[in-house]
């Protein structure tokens, strides 16, 4: 009787008759500050999309693929963003770490220098100084990039930079070669014009999966459903992003502030041109292919080396993914 005069006398003020559950906490951190390639999940946010699936998410700005992937695989943060060959090694340590939605199908990765400083190509790299901060991704595969252009891993100095510090750093020479994701590109060419000279790490032979979405292997194994929601909620915001940005550089700069939305923009462009390939187009998007897997674990192997060897398919996971959203190839200007 108690029980059915408070679902009255709820229901006479507007309120609920049973409490709301609460969601399913969980933290995202990031592989650094927030910009357009994290617009989908502040947009899936905004939207109440992760709430609409039970789930509370939390996004933290992240200081490096380093840093992020040794925190998921800790377990002190279920979910994170990482640099897929920096989130192998960590694994090789010990991190506890499962990739289930690649973002960048292909590497982001890229060296920028002035040919003004003596630099034309990589084959100058030796004797010069590069700047980016100690997490980058860059920096802890750096020894695979020298091997692959064929220089000494020893014959450059790395000075510590700020991400938002980069372009300054170059520009004021404290540094003569900076590295930055291929989505920055445009900043580069507007600030430094024909004196830009830059290379890819695809263009040296080296394309390995780059940010992706990456989960606790623990926490996949306790809470497989949440995973799975997460991951197919990201998909959706991604695939809504790619048919329309607007709405999600907007939610993230309602979060977000220092960010100039004509430079997201750019980015966003770049982006899409990173997220697809020929498994992303037709398999789903995020697809991670076995095959790339192999060869990833393969050059991370020949030239970081495994602390400890693991099987490579227990680094990733395509059943989470959600086949029917594929990368819209449509969108990428050419």
């Amino acid at each position: 009787m108690k029980r059915l005069q408070a679902a009255v006398v709820a229901l006479m003020l507007g309120l609920p008759a049973v409490p709301a559950s609460a969601g399913e906490a969980v933290n995202l951190i990031l592989n650094w500050t927030p910009t357009a390639d994290h617009s989908p999940y502040y947009y899936a946010k905004a939207q109440g999309w992760y709430e609409k699936a039970g789930i509370d998410v939390t996004i933290e700005t992240g200081k490096g693929s380093g840093v992020s992937a040794a925190k998921v695989g800790s377990g002190g943060s279920p979910f994170g963003v990482a640099d897929l060959a920096t989130m192998l090694v960590a694994k090789s340590k010990g991190a506890d770490t499962v990739a289930v939605m690649s973002v960048y199908a292909n590497t982001g990765q890229t060296f920028y220098w002035l040919k003004s400083y003596g630099v034309t190509g990589v084959k100058d790299f030796a004797g010069h100084k590069i700047g980016n901060p100690p997490g980058d991704a860059s920096r802890v595969m750096w020894p695979a990039f020298a091997k692959a252009a064929g220089i000494a891993p020893d014959s450059v100095g790395f000075v510590n930079v700020g991400p938002t510090a980069k372009i300054a750093a170059l520009k004021s020479h404290t540094v003569d070669i900076i590295s930055d994701f291929y989505n920055e590109h445009d900043l580069k060419v507007i600030e430094f014009g024909q004196d830009l000279g830059y290379v890819n790490w695809k263009d040296i032979g080296l394309n390995l999966y780059g940010n992706s979405l990456i989960v606790n292997g623990a926490y996949l194994q306790k809470h497989p459903k949440v995973v799975e929601d997460f991951v197919r909620v990201t998909q959706k915001a991604f695939a809504a992003c790619v048919a329309d940005v607007a709405p999600c550089l907007k939610a993230l700069l309602d979060q977000v502030s220092g960010l100039d939305q004509a430079n997201q923009e750019r980015q966003w462009e770049r982006i899409k041109f990173l997220m697809t390939d020929e498994f992303t187009t037709t398999k789903g998007l995020g697809w991670i292919d076995g095959e790339r897997m192999k060869k990833d674990y393969e050059l991370v192997q020949t030239y970081l080396g495994m602390e400890k060897p693991f099987d490579v398919t227990t680094a990733f996971t395509t059943k989470m993914l959600d086949p029917a959203i594929k990368m819209d190839a449509s969108k990428v200007k050419k």
